[in-house]
């Protein structure tokens, strides 16, 4: 039988005068031919001895094993060798001490998510997304999109709060104004507070309250629109880690600023042509005659009008950045709105919902120490504040309208900034902007399948 080094260990194979099942004493791997035991002979003198020939290139242990045939029945066989160790997917760097996928500081090692060596033991996990900016380069949670917009205020807190301040004062001169020349003699809502009022003169009184209330939230929406017009810019330059100053925002939003206003012109005249509209049956009932009927239908026509005008407001709330970003015409604007919140609708409604709710939480912290000051100050007191025909003067106005901009200075950019990272978050679902938005952050490679490297890394 030949002996061939490396395949077959000694004295697993029959010889003569041995069965094949009999068991053999482990021999050394290696013994000088000075050192063969007295019984033994030595190998030279008899070549044809098996099992005395050792080999001086053995194997390792545990990595080979007798061919099927000559193995020993009464033995199991020897666990299969372990595999090698995986490679990593998508050709990502393997972990190393300290390193992002398994060092002691990355995912798999100690301190990490997962097992040693990466997600999966060879698998680095997904390679973090880049982040130019205040924003990663992927479609957002609820989350990021509100603190990508406390971080923009952050990141150009000085251009930003000149915005606000600016857009917030000329609103709330506006206001002031309104309210103390027009709306306080026009207005009449003693009713509300009178329980004997019948329902006739309750919505007399809750007309006199929504149309003193409509000019006030229209200049209230006219700011934010612009606000969030001028904030466009701030908050795509944030997006792209870029620095921005008032000057260049103004530079980049003057150009769009008629059409803006003429948007917001648009939508005022669609909100008015539906409000008309769920109206006219309630005041044809009435103008009939019939005042319980014609009541009943100007409080559902009333509902109804919310409903509608809220959804336009959503289908249509992306337009203002669509038309300020992508230089588009008024029309064009309001398509690309109603394409990009097209099966979104509850998602962006729910995300400005919250925006809106912790921006008014926050602002109303600030904005009731100065009502209830100016409540102090004026005739009425601050007793007053709880009865519906209370009417306030010159003093409670300017007062509360100086917490009223201190307000609207922490509203405005959190509201645009909301705005415009949803229409950034959209387009990057639907259009893969994040692409663009890295070519334009100056990213190398970003989104090439190139081995060895992690985009935004």
């Amino acid at each position: 039988m030949k002996d061939t080094p490396g395949w077959a260990s000694p004295g697993s194979a029959p010889s003569d005068g041995q069965e094949p099942g009999a068991s053999h004493p482990a021999e050394p791997a290696a013994r000088p031919v000075g050192d063969q035991p007295a019984d033994q002979p030595d190998a030279s003198a008899n070549p044809q001895t098996p099992g005395t020939k050792w080999s001086k290139e053995q194997p390792p242990p545990g990595q080979w094993s007798a061919p099927a045939g000559l193995q020993n029945p009464a033995q199991p066989p020897p666990p299969p060798p372990p595999p090698p160790p995986a490679q990593n997917w998508g050709g990502y760097p393997p972990a190393g001490p300290g390193g992002h996928p398994g060092g002691p500081a990355g995912h798999g090692g100690p301190g990490g998510y997962g097992p040693p060596g990466g997600w999966g033991a060879g698998w680095g996990g997904p390679p973090p997304a880049a982040k130019p900016g205040v924003i990663p380069l992927r479609p957002l949670g609820v989350g990021e999109i509100l603190d990508g917009a406390v971080a923009t205020m952050r990141a150009h807190w000085r251009t930003v709060l000149g915005i606000s301040l600016t857009v917030a004062i000329v609103t709330e001169v506006f206001i002031v104004l309104l309210q103390g020349l027009i709306l306080n003699d026009a207005t009449d809502t003693a009713a509300l507070g009178d329980p004997s009022a019948t329902a006739d003169e309750q919505l007399n009184a809750m007309g006199d309250a929504m149309r003193a209330s409509g000019p006030v939230l229209l200049i209230s929406l006219v700011g934010t629109v612009v606000a969030t017009a001028l904030l466009t810019t701030v908050t795509s330059r944030a997006v792209l880690g870029k620095p921005v100053t008032l000057k260049e925002a103004w530079r980049d939003a003057r150009p769009q600023l008629p059409r803006l206003f003429g948007l917001i012109f648009l939508l005022m005249l669609i909100a008015a042509g539906i409000v008309l509209v769920c109206l006219l049956p309630g005041i044809l009932a009435s103008a009939a005659g019939n005042t319980d009927g014609g009541a009943a239908l100007k409080a559902f026509g009333i509902l109804g009008s919310i409903v509608l005008v809220l959804w336009l407001l959503i289908r249509f709330c992306l337009a203002s950045p669509a038309l300020m970003l992508e230089k588009q015409g008024i029309k064009k604007a309001l398509s690309r709105s109603a394409k990009l919140t097209r099966g979104s609708w509850w998602r962006v409604f729910g995300i400005q919902l919250l925006a809106l709710l912790i921006a008014n939480i926050i602002a109303m912290i600030v904005v009731v120490p100065f009502a209830l000051l100016g409540a102090a100050l004026s005739d009425g007191g601050i007793s007053g504040m709880v009865e519906a025909s209370s009417d306030y003067g010159w003093t409670y106005l300017i007062i509360s309208g100086i917490g009223s901009v201190i307000g609207s200075m922490i509203t405005f950019p959190i509201a645009a900034g909301v705005i415009v990272l949803l229409y950034i978050d959209q387009r990057i679902r639907r259009e893969a902007l994040d692409l663009d938005l890295a070519r334009a952050a100056g990213l190398q490679d970003y989104g090439s399948a190139a081995p060895g490297t992690i985009p935004g890394s």
